[in-house]
């Protein structure tokens, strides 16, 4: 039976929830309606769109996919199951239906979840040198694994080959003036963009000037997610993915930043590599046990909600 989320406040607390989700470049593009207060739609918002970094829309809809993935945490914590309908074919329109249904209380696991969102935090300073316990790591794998993505640890050379990637690709960025721009109007401000690193390869992507270095982990923690396909429906389940394995590794203290410069340069190319063997990626996860840092700044709840006549 299909339920309605009664009241104002209602209202405020799935847009915060959604508002508060990691997006690329800090750009927070979604946006939602709802609907005689029984369901909900997200949208992409095309004026957040990064268009020279982003022509295929993948991270968009990949950040869209995070904001869905907290929606459905305040649903539920809202005492309502919701029921996700993701669009079925391109074109315009919302990228997902969600239908809140009558359900009991929500179980504890989903609430240190959702209690997870507002501390969860893109942590680009350097990390220390404990390793990730190893369940822990079974934890976030199987995070992903629910929502229909893999996450793929990386050590050894894998790792040191990912690197010098990331450090080929923000070399090659670095020269496309489009890129500098887009960069400079989205830029993340100074106090979120942690540290220059002391050393090479870097482990944190340029996000413009920083008025300090520091050295960074010798021993870096890396994750790549995948889907299985890379199409707008697996860009929207892996944000989700990405989420639910960010939340986890907020609850078992863990900080998390990204390394895409490769993929970046890829979309730009369209091209379809690099491809993993367990499917195709599309974050690249640093994780480790970080300290604590500020939020970006996020939007006003308000100005998420779509109002139609």
């Amino acid at each position: 039976m299909i339920a309605p989320l009664c009241g104002g406040l209602g209202v405020r607390r799935l847009l915060v929830a959604a508002g508060q989700a990691p997006s690329v470049q800090n750009t927070q593009p979604w946006s939602l309606r709802f609907v005689r207060r029984e369901s909900v739609e997200l949208y992409a918002d095309p004026g957040r769109r990064l268009t020279v970094s982003d022509p295929r829309g993948r991270s968009l809809t990949v950040s869209c996919g995070a904001a869905l993935f907290n929606l459905r945490l305040a649903i539920r914590q809202a005492g309502y199951r919701p029921l996700v309908a993701p669009r079925s074919h391109p074109g315009p329109g919302p990228l997902a239906m969600v239908f809140m249904t009558e359900a009991g209380p929500p179980g504890p696991g989903g609430h240190r979840l959702y209690e997870a969102i507002p501390v969860r935090r893109t942590n680009r300073e350097p990390y220390d040198a404990a390793p990730i316990a190893p369940g822990v790591l079974a934890e976030l794998r199987i995070a992903a694994s629910r929502e229909g993505a893999c996450l793929v640890p990386l050590d050894g050379q894998a790792v040191t080959d990912m690197l010098e990637y990331a450090a080929m690709a923000e070399d090659q960025l670095a020269l496309d003036p489009l890129y500098l721009a887009e960069l400079a109007r989205w830029g993340l401000p100074a106090f979120v963009r942690g540290p220059a690193p002391a050393g090479d390869p870097p482990l944190t992507r340029r996000f413009g000037a920083r008025e300090r270095s520091a050295g960074f982990e010798p021993r870096p923690q890396f994750a790549v997610l995948t889907t299985a396909g890379d199409r707008p429906a697996d860009w929207l389940r892996a944000g989700q993915a990405l989420q639910r394995v960010l939340l986890t590794a907020t609850v078992h203290g863990l900080s998390a930043s990204f390394l895409n410069q490769a993929l970046d340069l890829r979309d730009m190319r369209g091209r379809t590599d690099p491809r993993h063997r367990r499917g195709h990626p599309q974050m690249i996860i640093r994780l480790g046990h970080g300290p604590a840092v500020p939020r970006a700044p996020r939007r006003p709840a308000a100005e998420l909600e779509i109002h139609h006549a």
